[in-house]
């Protein structure tokens, strides 16, 4: 952000320099100046939410960050390549589960021999006209996620959940993501917050119900075993393949989870 120029500095009382006198009472920039400031100060933030990011989806991920605040849900619209090097065509049925689950599904529409259908957990108050849509036809629907989801066993290949788990508690947790696994046929995407970075604001806890809990990768890791969930470990060596040669780090925790069969 730039900084306002300070007051113009005053060599004596201009008696000896021709013009000074003339522009003391002139103290207002003009309006060719001021527009010029204006354009200065976008082009400035315009290079800051695209520096680093290669442009695309990594515009989202920064205006996330200047708000204040870091968003899975946006993070996973910037793994969508990564994803599919990792499960290649696994990714034909997906399924996404979070909070502006609207904006992922739409992204995942976009990608060719793709299907891609939407839980949000939450009320959607003021979803604009394409959520609107994508919930008319049924694409994507408003579930809690304390109860059993809407599916049969092995509805979708790869389910992707971000953001919504990291509201609920323990007791919750220990239903949900099995439940998440269970919808799956070829795998689980899970994307968490690291602990000690900043979520919702006061302003939203009306609509999550609670703070955040960030939790560790250590703990997720002994919670995955506690619930006989296991890590995909071919998954995540493809994904970590695919994301170093972009350069890519993360801004939320990723685990890959095998189906529960």
């Amino acid at each position: 952000m730039s900084r306002r120029p300070s007051a113009a500095r005053r060599f004596g009382d201009g008696g000896n320099i021709p013009f000074v006198g003339a522009f003391h009472h002139k103290s207002s920039p003009s309006p060719i100046v001021s527009i010029g400031i204006f354009v200065v100060g976008a082009l400035l933030v315009v290079g800051y939410l695209y520096h680093g990011s290669g442009g695309k989806n990594g515009d989202i991920a920064a205006l996330s960050r200047l708000d204040g605040g870091v968003s899975c849900t946006l993070e996973v619209q910037r793994l969508i390549p990564f994803i599919k090097k990792a499960y290649g065509d696994n990714m034909k049925k997906v399924l996404h589960v979070g909070p502006e689950t609207c904006s992922t599904v739409s992204q995942l529409l976009k990608e060719e021999d793709t299907e891609a259908w939407g839980i949000e957990p939450y009320e959607l108050d003021d979803a604009d006209a394409s959520c609107k849509s994508l919930v008319h036809k049924g694409i994507v629907r408003v579930a809690d996620l304390k109860f059993a989801l809407p599916y049969r066993p092995k509805s979708f290949s790869l389910v992707i959940v971000s953001d919504a788990l990291d509201y609920l508690s323990p007791k919750y947790l220990n239903k949900t993501v099995p439940e998440l696994a269970r919808v799956a046929s070829d795998g689980v995407v899970i994307l968490s917050g690291y602990p000690g970075q900043q979520r919702a604001k006061v302003s939203e806890l009306s609509k999550f119900g609670r703070p955040a809990k960030l939790r560790s990768s250590s703990w997720w890791i002994r919670f995955f075993i506690q619930t006989s969930l296991e890590e995909n470990e071919s998954a995540i060596k493809k994904f970590e393949q695919a994301a170093s040669k972009k350069s890519y780090k993360p801004a939320c925790q990723i685990f890959h989870l095998k189906p529960l069969h």
